[in-house]
């Protein structure tokens, strides 16, 4: 599959090395030929300098013989008219456009034919959406869910009190007291798959499969205590503390949002008018105690830059926040941040880069295709959910009687409304859906993939 790049920004290099990984044949293209040369030493992909929304640069990408473009720039302007351009020059061509102002959403909706648009992704959108989700069950670091709902991987830290700490996995279901299978752990910055034996020690962040129906027993059981978000503290006023504080709002949330740019803080006010608009440096310790960092349920760091967010949250967490949330806009500080108590992480980069690569996947395999794909201990691990279909391999075989492929582990089995943590009796039948999380990223495009 060709595919185009353009914008070589956060979003487009991140892209260029997934896909690159994955075999594809990319074209990136960028204004800036110093950024532009270092991407392209880094990854087998070739360099176009210039506007992307040019026709003679577009030309010059080999758009006429292009599937995909993907529009990743800096400005939602040059995002849509490079597609639109893009595709009047080739009417087959897949586009995607990384559009985020929060102005253009309903005009985006309507008017997706005439900008012609096969998906409009908004990073900031995402991420407010994840911590929505994460706010709803606050005794998970992170949760990812498939099968419509009905399947969950949940993130947990083990801390020196924790009934985690010091347990062999072969006894973990006897303190959950519920069925739940551990994928992955997360251990001074290295993701094990640990088997039966493997214990569990205080600093671990433990990545567990469960049936969401099984995840209020999971934390009832680990003495995890969980109370409903009433009154949340957001830092920083771009636009994930936008989309998130309309939301929270509607939700009958609390909301208090510290910006320090004023006339940032005159439009917020403006837009939010359900929350309190607070000026000044989410920084300061005596302006986060006198704004209520004491008695809120949660702490949301979401500044422009990942150190303060890191300070921010530390100290949240030093003060007993219930619940705190760090954004990280560069996922490679995910190496410092494994050992700092920063509660949840969200990197928006990732979230949509997760989004365009699995479109990409179900581009170039009709036939058992990823329906979603996340990244879990700290982007190490794939969890990836498939819909088993006629040409699905090993149809009603026991697991025990399956050679899956190496690195490759089966989490989960929906049938139906009912999901089972799989055993070696286990079988999955045409309709059902399944889950599998692999260390090799992109191994698994398709559901044959996962068998030896």
């Amino acid at each position: 599959m060709n595919i185009i790049i353009a914008g070589n920004g956060k979003v487009g290099s991140s892209l260029a090395r997934r896909l690159s990984e994955e075999g594809y044949n990319l074209t990136l293209i960028d204004s800036n030929a110093d950024v532009l040369s270092d991407v392209c030493e880094d990854c087998d992909v070739i360099g176009v300098e210039g506007n992307c929304a040019s026709m003679p640069v577009l030309q010059q990408a080999g758009v006429e013989d292009a599937d995909l473009l993907i529009a990743a720039t800096s400005q939602d302007e040059v995002n849509l008219l490079c597609c639109t351009t893009a595709h009047g020059l080739n009417p087959r061509l897949h586009t995607i456009g990384r559009i985020r102002n929060p102005e253009y959403t309903q005009q985006i909706y309507a008017m997706r034919d005439v900008f012609a648009l096969s998906l409009s992704v908004n990073p900031e959108k995402q991420a407010a959406r994840e911590i929505e989700s994460l706010l709803r069950f606050p005794g998970f670091l992170q949760r990812d869910t498939f099968a419509k709902g009905r399947t969950a991987i949940v993130e947990l830290r083990v801390d020196r009190d924790s009934r985690l700490r010091n347990v062999s996995l072969n006894t973990l279901n006897s303190i959950v007291k519920c069925r739940v299978l551990v994928c992955a752990v997360l251990r001074d910055g290295d993701a094990i798959t640990p088997g039966g034996t493997f214990v569990l020690q205080e600093g671990d962040r433990v990545f567990v499969t469960a049936p969401t129906a099984n995840l209020s027993t999971l934390l009832k059981n680990l003495n995890i205590l969980t109370r409903k978000v009433r009154k949340v503290l957001l830092c920083g006023g771009g636009r994930i503390s936008q989309y998130l504080a309309e939301q929270l709002c509607k939700d009958g949330i609390s909301v208090s949002l510290i910006e320090v740019d004023y006339n940032r803080c005159v439009q917020l006010a403006s837009a939010l008018p359900d929350a309190t608009i607070i000026h000044g440096d989410a920084t300061d310790k005596s302006l986060l105690e006198e704004h209520g960092l004491g008695n809120c349920d949660a702490l949301i760091s979401l500044t422009d830059t990942d150190e303060l967010n890191m300070i921010i949250s530390l100290y949240a967490n030093t003060r007993g926040v219930p619940q705190v949330i760090t954004k990280l806009g560069h996922p490679e500080n995910r190496s410092i941040s494994n050992n700092l108590a920063l509660g949840s992480v969200i990197s928006p980069r990732e979230l949509c880069c997760d989004t365009i690569v699995r479109y990409v996947r179900a581009m170039s395999n009709l036939s058992g295709t990823a329906e979603s794909v996340h990244t879990i201990a700290g982007g190490q691990v794939e969890a990836v959910e498939f819909r088993v279909d006629e040409h699905t391999q090993n149809l009603g075989t026991p697991l025990k009687n399956i050679r899956l492929r190496e690195g490759v582990l089966l989490v989960s089995i929906t049938h139906g409304s009912v999901t089972e943590i799989p055993s070696g009796n286990s079988a999955f039948l045409e309709g059902d859906t399944i889950v599998a999380v692999t260390s090799r990223r992109g191994s698994l495009r398709q559901i044959n993939d996962i068998f030896a």
